[in-house]
């Protein structure tokens, strides 16, 4: 009779244990596809992240945004005449040399709007290269080895059914709250490059501003945003190696229980960290 129950124990217990062990390499192997694949996307440039997109914007920028641009720039290189012919006692002191300032700086306003894709680009692609750089020094992966696996089972072995019971619902709800933190994290890194989108559509008008020297503090703003929403992907690579390493740490843990809330802890730190990359990002670049 005895021998029967001690049958259902032990088969109890080895299915628990399997239980238990897949639900934590299921963790560890999402903290590794999540840290991965945070990493690729902010490496993307706008063009390579999505190029269908990247082609919609471009071109919403340079037929409908340029020519106001152009408007802009008109403007501000008429005032700008008008105020050198009024510095000038209205040509009473006549200088040749006041003309040809004015016709480069138009050149240098016009080849600059007619360039807008160029420059924002270059933005883009020397943070790119800087976040590249450093994803490939970042601690990418949180996954479980060989001997942290073998303790892991030892462990995990070693509990009574009981025990086993309580570390298999709690890691069936951290692998539940893991999943809707990685859809966060997805929105967040998303969002970025959405608003990345966005800044460049616009592009054309605060660059059509350098023509004049008090207007051209907008253009330079802009640059200064730019540049600041590019470098935010560098800050974004930063936290995620932290939160690798963090995790890393925790994964050979003897005290499962710990470390997995402790996972939950650093994933929602990870939230909390990537939600402040890009007030930290303008901050730096002065950006407002």
């Amino acid at each position: 009779m005895f021998g029967i129950f001690d049958k259902i124990s032990e088969w109890l217990h080895d299915l628990l244990v399997e239980g238990v062990i897949d639900n934590l390499v299921g963790i560890f192997k999402m903290v590794t596809v999540e840290t991965i694949t945070i990493s690729a996307d902010v490496a993307k440039t706008p063009s390579n992240f999505s190029p269908s997109i990247f082609s919609m914007i471009k071109s919403i920028s340079e037929t409908v945004i340029m020519p106001i641009a152009g408007i802009i720039l008109t403007i501000i290189a008429c005032y700008e005449l008008i105020q050198l012919i009024i510095e000038h006692n209205n040509l009473a002191n006549f200088e040749t040399w006041i003309f040809l300032k004015w016709i480069f700086k138009t050149y240098v306003a016009v080849t600059i709007i007619t360039h807008t894709s160029d420059i924002t680009m270059a933005i883009f692609d020397v943070a790119q290269h800087v976040v590249a750089k450093a994803a490939g020094v970042v601690v990418s992966s949180a996954s479980i080895t060989a001997t942290d696996a073998a303790t892991l089972m030892e462990t995990v072995n070693a509990m009574s059914n009981g025990s086993l019971l309580g570390l298999y619902l709690q890691t069936g709800v951290v692998m539940i709250t893991q999943f809707v933190l990685s859809k966060i994290i997805f929105v967040i890194v998303y969002a970025r490059m959405i608003e990345i989108y966005l800044i460049t559509s616009l592009a054309p008008i605060p660059l059509a501003t350098f023509g004049n020297k008090e207007q051209s503090q907008i253009g330079q703003n802009y640059l200064r945003s730019l540049a600041a929403v590019a470098f935010q992907g560098f800050l974004i690579i930063v936290c995620v190696g932290i939160y690798a390493v963090l995790v890393h740490d925790l994964a050979i843990s003897t005290d499962i229980s710990s470390s997995i809330w402790g996972i939950v802890g650093y994933t929602v730190l990870l939230c909390f960290s990537l939600f402040k990359t890009g007030t930290l990002a303008k901050s730096i670049f002065s950006a407002h």
